[in-house]
């Protein structure tokens, strides 16, 4: 038995470094991205002074299990973004989970175009807000992007969270968060507010 619970044990701190090496990965990548001129958002100012994005302290109480529930016969809907433009988009489905013993509730989305594209079929848009909005993080959310699950289970890793485009350059069209992605709760993870 006591072989057992170490050999969990064990696993569950593997999980857990592979999910950080995740996290880092992702941010070194971001902030690589963000530095090379011709795939940055920033403005040319910002570039030249831009040493790399500010982010929370990873935490793996931010990579959290969710329930995935697949949603049927959703329409395709018009999201508004900072601009006129408004791409297609449908509920995917819904993210059930829990930080701090609270139950809370996102929905994920599937644009209807990049779905079309190779490599993109499977891919997921996760908006959300939060109550470190226009405080410690962007005003306007944030965005995780996501795989369709296998499994009725799937981790969401907020500290994989970045700003739109928007955030940086006025010129860009973001999608805004919906009103329903709203999460009343601190999600101290992913990247920070860039300017005041």
């Amino acid at each position: 038995m006591k072989k057992i619970i170490l050999f969990l044990f064990c696993s569950s701190i593997i999980f857990a470094q592979k999910d950080v090496a995740a996290a880092e990965k992702f941010q070194a990548e971001l902030n690589k991205s963000y530095a090379d001129s011709l795939k940055s958002p920033l403005m040319k100012d910002d570039l030249k002074q831009f040493k790399g994005l500010d982010f929370y302290p990873i935490d793996e109480k931010f990579m959290v299990e969710a329930v995935f529930i697949r949603t049927k016969r959703e329409k395709s809907f018009k999201m508004k973004t900072t601009t006129s433009r408004t791409p297609m988009y449908k509920k995917y489905g819904e993210l059930h989970f829990s930080i701090d013993g609270k139950a809370l509730k996102l929905n994920v989305f599937q644009n209807i175009e990049l779905s079309k594209k190779p490599g993109f079929n499977d891919y997921l848009f996760l908006p959300f807000s939060d109550l470190t909005c226009g405080k410690d993080s962007y005003i306007g959310g944030r965005y995780i992007d996501m795989r369709i699950p296998k499994s009725g289970k799937i981790t969401i890793d907020f500290n994989q969270a970045y700003n739109p485009y928007c955030a940086y350059n006025y010129e860009y069209s973001c999608p805004i968060v919906p009103l329903e992605n709203d999460l009343d709760i601190e999600i101290n993870a992913g990247v920070k507010k860039f300017h005041d």
